[in-house]
């Protein structure tokens, strides 16, 4: 992967880089959306990669934003941390901000991405101007993990026996994922509204494009990324100094609401947003209400 790399797909124009690290690592990162519009930082969810985007063409373009996105490690083109934390991802995010000159913006984190974000707003209150969670995983109690789908279920479980057991499981599920059935074959046991939006073609594509480079590498950084997030977290959300808006379905079988609300608690400022009957995937389309949000707090 070149240093910087500009190209053009589906209309929509795109910047590709990697950053070298104080210690030896490369960042991989993407610039999308509005070449003109306000810069926001975008972590994605657990497993993904700086490719995951919104098929939404007007949510790419419409709505004045530059969203500014990464791998993290063991993912696409970034270097694997093995043994990182949550609070490590937070360190990186910062470099790339100032990488791109960039002080103060506002930043989202969708499932996996909730706590990277909330971790980025403990550790450096300067750097964000308003912090958007989107269905954020959370550590769960045992009633909680009965309630996931079945792939998440099990993953959880097998976390509890340290890296080893996950990383097997996790490197069959990428295989999984990158055959045949695809995220929608591995999540068939999804509530109705997430299963809708997987059979739609279009997200099919962009989520195997997605997993793809996501899983290049192994499974090795998704297991890395899934151990560290499994249990307490290597931070207190209430260093949270930041304005906090939550989003999340109460039908959520990938992360709970129940979950969620229990971090909520423990943040200073934030402001709780509940979708009725509606699942994990459907932050999608509200794409548009979430990012306008979060401009206008920013």
């Amino acid at each position: 992967m070149k240093d910087t790399l500009q190209h053009t797909e589906d209309g929509v124009a795109y910047e590709d880089g990697v950053l070298n690290l104080r210690d030896g690592r490369e960042l991989a990162w993407r610039w999308w959306g509005d070449p003109d519009g306000t810069p926001l930082l975008r972590i994605q969810g657990t497993p993904s990669s700086r490719l995951q985007r919104n098929p939404d063409k007007s949510v790419q373009s419409d709505l004045g934003a530059r969203y500014l996105m990464a791998d993290r490690p063991g993912y696409g083109h970034s270097t694997r941390k093995p043994g990182r934390g949550i609070v490590d991802i937070a360190d990186d995010y910062s470099a790339l901000l100032e990488h791109h000159g960039l002080e103060r913006v506002p930043a989202m984190g969708t499932s996996g991405g909730g706590p990277h974000v909330l971790a980025l707003g403990a550790r450096y209150p300067d750097k964000v101007s308003a912090l958007t969670v989107v269905v954020g995983g959370t550590p769960l109690v045992e009633e909680e993990v009965a309630q996931l789908v079945g792939v998440n279920a099990r993953g959880y479980a097998l976390a509890e026996q340290g890296w080893e057991p996950l990383h097997q499981f996790l490197t069959e599920i990428r295989a999984r994922l990158l055959g045949d059935e695809g995220m929608q074959g591995v999540l068939s046991d999804a509530p109705p509204t997430d299963r809708a939006i997987m059979s739609d073609p279009v997200w099919q594509r962009m989520s195997r494009d997605n997993l793809a480079e996501t899983l290049r590498q192994g499974a090795e950084g998704w297991a890395d990324e899934s151990f560290a997030m499994h249990g307490s977290w290597d931070f207190d959300p209430d260093e949270v100094r930041t304005s906090v808006t939550w989003w999340h379905g109460d039908d959520d079988k990938n992360a709970p609401l129940s979950a969620a609300r229990r971090v909520v608690a423990q943040l200073r400022k934030v402001d709780l947003h509940v979708w009725h009957d509606e699942g994990h995937f459907v932050s999608l389309t509200h794409d548009k209400e979430i990012v306008q949000e979060l401009l206008e707090r920013g």
